[in-house]
C-alpha cells in the first residue's frame, strides 16, 4: 500500500515528443475535453456510477488526481470529488467563459482540462471538484498505476486509494 505523503510523483511536463505520442492516443471526445477545454454531456460519463476504491488519474499523462474515497454523488451529472489526490497535482485557472466566473482545474503535469471546482461541496472541504469522465482513467486498489511517460516510479506499485 502506498501513502500520498511519502510517494513523490514527477510533475515535469511531457516533452514535445511525449505529448505528441500521448495526444495520438486520444479519441475525438477526449481530445475535445482535454485539449480544447470542452465538457462532456451530463449523465453520460463512464465514471459517474464507479464506486470501487482506487485512484483516478489524468487520461493524458497518468498523474493521480483523485482518490476513489473522495468521490460523492453530487446530482450534477459529472463525477464529483471533495478534494484532490494532492494539492500540487492540479492547477486552478480563472475561467470566464459562458458569462460565468469559475475555477477551471487542469492537470499540473500536462495542463489537460479536467473540469471545474466549486465552493458548494459537502464537508469536510466544502468543495466540489466536478470532473469530466473522459478526462480520467481509473486504477482499482491493488493494480499498478499507469506510467504513460515511462519515467519509472511508482510503476508496478500496488495502490490503495
Amino acid at each position: 500500500m502506498s501513502d500520498t505523503t511519502t510517494v513523490q510523483f514527477d510533475l515535469a511536463p511531457p516533452s514535445d515528443d511525449e505529448r505528441r505520442r500521448l495526444e495520438g492516443d486520444l479519441d475525438d471526445a477526449e481530445r475535445h475535453v482535454l485539449l480544447e477545454h470542452g465538457t462532456e454531456a451530463p449523465f453520460c460519463g463512464v465514471f459517474l456510477e464507479e464506486k470501487r476504491p482506487g485512484v483516478y488519474t489524468c487520461r493524458l499523462c497518468g498523474l493521480p488526481l483523485f482518490h476513489g474515497g473522495q468521490k460523492f454523488e453530487s446530482g450534477t451529472g459529472w463525477p464529483s470529488f471533495t478534494s484532490p489526490f494532492s494539492e500540487d497535482h492540479l492547477t486552478t485557472i480563472r475561467d470566464t467563459s459562458y458569462g460565468m466566473v469559475r475555477s477551471e482545474i487542469v492537470c499540473a503535469r500536462c495542463g489537460s482540462h479536467q473540469g471545474h471546482v466549486f465552493p458548494d461541496g459537502p464537508p469536510p472541504t466544502g468543495e466540489r471538484y466536478c470532473i469530466n469522465s473522459v478526462s480520467l482513467e481509473f486504477t482499482a486498489n491493488g493494480e499498478a498505476l499507469p506510467d504513460k511517460l515511462g519515467r519509472g516510479a511508482p510503476e508496478g506499485e500496488a495502490w490503495e486509494g
